[in-house]
């Protein structure tokens, strides 16, 4: 079955009692009662499948799992309450019986850096950023002290380079360091991390998994090595997201094909026509023929697609600037978020980044005049006209 289809199928149809419901129901219940208390033993040890507890499953979740561990082509998966706690939850996971030194990308979504900076360096967690498409350095970085896990973004957020992946997986095996990715920009229809070698990947499934702007949750998937951990883990902490996000979750998936198509390919004209706009300084897009890692892309990526997100610079503007040209959109949502149907617009320096100082966001490249835009399915002529009668 393509993954396409699993998009639509997977999960559901799962018997109950002498009826199958269609797609998965919402299963509220904290805890659930077996015939048989042998019964009851042998799915709290394990041995037999089936809920007890709401910490440790739940029926609606489990599809969730399910469904996203056959997307990802991982062992399991856990859904987790947010994405940064699906984060928190897989460098725990990875950092259990571990050195207690991350290798992390320089470039990563702001809060990733926060926890990693705010709330694992004070409990003796220490990180070394690094610049994932600078592969010499990431393998120095990688080799020079003892490294318990290396994390890193698929598409980095906000400025959009692609680390080459398989290359940074072979460098994290042969070092017997676990990788753990961020694929919240790219989805499992774009780029499947542990099919290249990474041990666990992490989504927010609030963005392009979920869809529609009412969900928050995450999602880790792992591989055979490290699935058990991240589950004692889970059934420990209880990171858990809830029966209503993850029934939203699953129906949000069944159309992620759909989307993805359709945001990938309005992505690349909204791109393409700010590459000639006169008040676009720069833009940042993955399918730009001169992207510094065009040559990743092309082995890693599917043809023609190159994700739904754009990002660019408008000339000669601050922060003042931004705030007009951003107010004057009509159409265009100006939100924090990404992966919704509708088009929508950030500023990096007041949102995703607002926790860096503006001298370490200069050093990254993300300057006071950068916006980020997360291209929705609307018809593309319109996403445009905004933009432009925006810009004028």
């Amino acid at each position: 079955m393509k993954i396409e289809s699993k998009t639509v199928h997977w999960g559901d149809r799962r018997k109950a009692g002498n009826f199958t419901p269609v797609t998965t129901p919402i299963y509220t219940a904290a805890s659930y009662v077996y015939e048989s208390m042998d019964q009851l033993d042998r799915v709290f040890a394990l041995e037999e499948s089936g809920p007890s507890y709401a910490r440790y499953d739940n029926p609606t979740r489990s599809a969730l799992e399910e469904l996203v561990r056959e997307l990802e082509s991982g062992a399991g998966a856990i859904a987790c309450a947010s994405g940064m706690i699906g984060i928190h939850t897989a460098l725990l996971a990875a950092l259990l019986d571990r050195p207690k030194r991350v290798v992390a990308a320089n470039m990563m979504y702001g809060a990733t850096t926060g926890l990693l900076m705010n709330v694992l360096g004070p409990m003796g967690v220490e990180t070394a950023h690094v610049d994932p498409c600078d592969l010499t350095a990431f393998e120095a970085a990688l080799t020079e002290a003892k490294t318990g896990a290396v994390i890193v973004e698929t598409i980095a957020n906000p400025l959009l380079r692609v680390p080459a992946l398989d290359k940074i997986a072979a460098l994290c095996r042969a070092a017997d360091v676990p990788l753990i990715v961020d694929n919240t920009f790219a989805t499992p229809l774009l780029v499947r991390p542990l099919e290249l070698g990474a041990s666990m990947v992490c989504h927010s499934a609030t963005k392009y998994l979920a869809g529609h702007g009412d969900v928050l949750g995450g999602v880790i998937v792992a591989d055979q090595a490290n699935y058990d951990a991240l589950r004692t883990l889970s059934r420990t902490i209880g990171p858990v997201m809830g029966p209503f996000e993850s029934y939203l979750t699953l129906r949000g998936i069944k159309t992620l094909a759909l989307r993805i198509e359709r945001q990938c390919a309005n992505a690349c004209k909204v791109a393409s026509w700010l590459a000639t706009h006169p008040r676009a300084e720069r833009t940042f897009f993955p399918g730009d023929p001169k992207h510094p890692d065009s040559e990743t892309i092309a082995r890693l990526f599917p043809p023609n697609r190159f994700g739904g997100l754009v990002s660019f610079e408008l000339k000669g503007a601050g922060r003042a600037e931004v705030f007009r040209f951003m107010e004057k959109l009509k159409m265009v949502v100006r939100a924090t978020s990404l992966g919704d149907v509708h088009t929508l617009i950030l500023y990096p320096a007041m949102a995703s980044h607002r926790d860096l100082s503006p001298k370490h966001r200069e050093r990254l490249g993300i300057r006071d005049n950068l916006m980020r835009i997360s291209v929705g399915i609307e018809a593309v002529e319109d996403i445009v006209a905004d933009l432009d009668q925006a810009l004028s």
